[in-house]
């Protein structure tokens, strides 16, 4: 299957492109308004690369009106959080399924709009919710729900330590990240959702650029959450050894070990969505809502 990708030169657009390479497809079609794109030496050096989102579009259309083998199947976005409502009604008009980095939007509402896309053109909007193809946490849902504990009591830390650059990108930029708790926040927002049922109560305890926590009362859990991109606020002895990120879920006083596995999550969930099982907006929808609402708060 053909593949064209937005964003190509962000962090994460390595993941997709091994995934796409991993998975046996192809890659017809880069974007970023970037040239800095190496990367694609090491998976599709044959790839047609565009820093002119108009010039990529004219070249999907193109794809899309030729032979039937050149049309792009499959639209991966990897792009800033605000262009992503765009990106994927862009792949839904050339007849292709969108497969999203998240969040899928910022704003909840525009679910809705995008569900109404995908019954009038008859393609799928799927994202990458990859905690959910973690082993470790896969094992830790069947676990929880076994158990004769109805209710759990759970605190989860998140930092990711992040330079001076980060608050001068788009990240920093609240209207193009969602902010912290939208960008850093959401696949976690999505973990504990999943795990312990849907939201209550919230409360935001802090909120500023680089750290943000508070409390949710869900289904089957009471939460205490912190995310942070400060430094400072690593434990002391990861911080001496040298760790930038520190990722913590603690259930009734157990730590949930999940430092490992990450590394071919993108690919898992890449193999789910060919198979027509992988996650689509209404899985997306719920930790949509509450970083919403935690950011409105």
């Amino acid at each position: 299957m053909n593949f064209a990708i937005t964003g190509v030169a962000g962090y994460i657009a390595p993941r997709h492109l091994k995934a796409i390479h991993a998975t046996g497809n192809r890659l017809v079609a880069a974007l970023d308004p970037h040239d800095s794109v190496g990367v694609l030496d090491s998976f599709f050096p044959q790839t047609a690369f565009f820093t002119e989102y108009e010039r990529f579009d004219r070249h999907l259309e193109k794809l899309r009106h030729g032979v039937h083998e050149s049309s792009v199947d499959y639209l991966s976005i990897c792009s800033p959080n605000h262009l992503h409502d765009a990106h994927i009604r862009l792949a839904l008009r050339i007849g292709a399924d969108a497969i999203c980095e998240k969040p899928l939007v910022l704003n909840p509402w525009n679910l809705d709009a995008l569900q109404h896309l995908e019954r009038e053109t008859g393609r799928r909007v799927w994202t990458i919710l990859q905690l959910r193809a973690h082993p470790a946490l896969i094992a830790l849902r069947e676990k929880v729900r076994a158990s004769s504990t109805t209710r759990r009591r759970v605190t989860l830390n998140y930092v990711t330590s992040r330079g001076i650059w980060y608050r001068y990108s788009w990240k920093g930029n609240t209207e193009r990240s969602g902010g912290i708790v939208t960008n850093i926040g959401i696949h976690f927002f999505d973990l504990l959702l999943w795990l312990f049922g849907p939201v209550s109560v919230s409360q935001v305890d802090a909120m500023s650029e680089t750290t943000a926590s508070g409390t949710l009362e869900l289904q089957n859990a009471d939460v205490r959450w912190r995310l942070s991109i400060d430094a400072a606020d690593l434990p002391p002895q990861l911080a001496s050894e040298g760790h930038s990120t520190w990722r913590s879920i603690v259930i009734d006083g157990e730590e949930v070990e999940f430092t490992d596995g990450f590394t071919d999550l993108h690919t898992r969930v890449y193999e789910r969505t060919i198979a027509g099982d992988g996650f689509g907006i209404e899985d997306a929808r719920p930790a949509i809502e509450l970083a919403h609402r935690i950011r409105t708060q």
